[in-house]
């Protein structure tokens, strides 16, 4: 547990064992009963608590988690890269660049206490919990794994063709969008590349989900979540 990549490696593979859990409740999903719905939400609810509980864990672990000295070029192209990767993801959902079915949860079969609390933790876990240990995992341990198994000695941002290529290649086949999961891998690893500091990747990761979170919620694409 004392190993770097463990600490780096854990949060996401917590959050990657519960898509058997939802693989199990899927065949009756189509019931549309609140029961499953409901277990859905909690399922969701416990995925992010443990996932929050081992990023607060091994928090005094991430030196690669420290604020940057504020640098306003490197902010605005943050933010730009995470509106990019937003516009490209809703308009790249074409059925060739897919893996299976989206899981389509829409929460308003729950009573409406219930719906509050669950598009609140939905936009909680999406848009901070996520790009967190998701970038930690990607962009910290994976991208500097490739290039050198001790990858604490691997300078943040260090640029290689191979872990570059890899690192975006398999960051969009973690997605059910996997055309678009690429393209997202490809503007973040750009932006470490750019900024050397994992701030603005988590930055950029987070604007992305936030405002796919709105758009889902506005239009009710709940395939999107």
């Amino acid at each position: 547990m004392n190993r770097p990549w463990v600490k780096r490696a854990l949060p996401f593979i917590i959050y990657i064992l519960f898509i058997p859990l939802y693989g199990l409740i899927k065949p009756f999903a189509s019931e549309e009963t609140v029961s499953i719905t409901s277990l859905m939400l909690l399922l969701y609810c416990v995925k992010i608590f443990a996932v929050s509980l081992a990023l607060a864990w091994f928090w005094k672990s991430y030196d690669e988690l420290s604020l940057p000295a504020f640098n306003f070029t490197n902010l605005l192209i943050g933010l730009a890269v995470g509106i990019i990767v937003f516009a490209f993801w809703i308009r790249m959902d074409w059925e060739f660049a897919a893996v299976g079915g989206p899981e389509i949860f829409d929460p308003h079969v729950l009573t409406d206490g219930l719906v509050y609390f669950f598009i609140a933790v939905r936009m909680l876990g999406t848009s901070v919990v996520v790009p967190i240990f998701e970038e930690l995992f990607w962009r910290s341990l994976i991208i500097r794994y490739i290039i050198n198994p001790d990858f604490t000695s691997v300078k943040l941002g260090t640029f290689t063709w191979s872990s570059f290529i890899v690192s975006s290649l398999l960051f969009g086949l973690e997605h059910n969008l996997w055309l678009a999961g690429i393209l997202a891998g490809v503007f973040y690893n750009l932006l470490l590349y750019r900024t050397k500091n994992l701030f603005y990747c988590i930055l950029a990761h987070g604007i992305t989900n936030f405002i796919l979170g709105v758009y889902v919620i506005k239009t009710g694409s709940w395939q999107f979540w």
